[in-house]
């Protein structure tokens, strides 16, 4: 009997020991959990070989885990839901790719955080819009094996017109287009080569043609340049000296209409006092040298008695 009590004593403390453990260990977990940060992300891609647990890295450092995955209302997009480090900078600009591998397993990648930015919050006004699941939401972009899974279709499509085209190119037709071409460049080249020494000798000629044409410019620079010293030592001193000679003609006209100016009273009374006078003088000279003229011709005729007597009267003697 007391035997049978010892165990049952012994099993009630090791199961409230258990039952301890546990309660710490849930403690303990929570309480780790309490110091993570969790993020959604949406995917606009396939998310294969995401699991949850798989490693979320920052700038390839590991901070955290997938802590969900799961679908939306929008088929479009698939929603991971991450836990990182309380430390992780996840700011403004930071950005979620999906980082696969050969083994197939995938991680997701966060970069693009600016230093400075704020950080990935929910904001207070209207938090349903960022925060449609009650917490913040980064971005998420195509990158790495799923960004060149998800361009594949468009690549294949474009190669495939191109073949199609490159086909229609290579057709019979075109073919034969390109070998006639081919052909006409073989004749053209074997022409040009039977042409070779006249087309040396033009380019020869070209050539001795550019340099006269570089002479005779040369040659027109020299006369340009001579014309100008020309203009600087002949025609420049002459349009000098022939201004100061039409300055000097308009200082001599200035002179004599001022002089004239002067000259205009005497002038007017020379001409109405002085003239009439010099006439009376005149016709008192005439008349004096009328009477000259017959003083002279009774000396001529009489001599110096014909001035102071009478002529005398002529003998006649009588006959019979």
């Amino acid at each position: 009997m007391e035997t049978r009590s010892n165990h049952v004593l012994v099993g009630s403390v090791v199961l409230i020991l258990l039952l301890v453990m546990a309660a710490f260990l849930v403690w303990i977990a929570r309480f780790g959990a309490a110091t993570d940060k969790e993020y959604d992300i949406f995917f606009k891609q396939s998310v294969d070989g995401l699991a949850k647990g798989s490693a979320v890295a920052f700038s390839g450092v590991p901070t955290g885990e997938v802590k969900e995955i799961a679908l939306t209302n929008d088929p479009q997009f698939v929603r991971v839901r991450i836990s990182v480090n309380r430390d992780t900078p996840i700011l403004v600009g930071t950005a979620a790719t999906i980082q696969g591998s050969f083994t197939g397993t995938s991680t997701i990648q966060l970069d693009g955080a600016v230093k400075g930015a704020p950080p990935i919050t929910c904001p207070e006004t209207n938090p349903l819009l960022d925060c449609p699941n009650g917490v913040p939401t980064i971005p998420a972009k195509a990158g790495g094996l799923g960004a060149l899974l998800n361009s594949a279709p468009k690549l294949l499509e474009r190669i495939s017109t191109l073949t199609e085209r490159f086909n229609e190119l290579l057709s019979d037709k075109n073919q034969q287009s390109i070998t006639g071409i081919l052909a006409n460049t073989n004749r053209l080249t074997g022409a040009l080569a039977d042409r070779g020494p006249e087309i040396a000798a033009t380019l020869a000629e070209m050539r001795t043609t550019l340099k006269q044409a570089s002479d005779a410019a040369k040659q027109i620079g020299d006369l340009a340049g001579s014309t100008n010293a020309m203009i600087n030592e002949d025609v420049r001193p002459a349009t000098k000296n022939l201004s100061a000679t039409v300055a000097s003609a308009q200082h001599s006209m200035e002179t004599l209409d001022a002089a004239i100016t002067d000259a205009r009273p005497g002038i007017k009374a020379f001409s109405k006092e002085t003239i009439p006078e010099v006439g009376a003088l005149i016709h008192d000279l005439r008349n004096m040298s009328q009477a000259l003229t017959a003083v002279a011709e009774k000396l001529d005729r009489g001599g110096a008695g014909s001035l102071v007597g009478q002529p005398k009267l002529p003998d006649y003697k009588g006959g019979k």
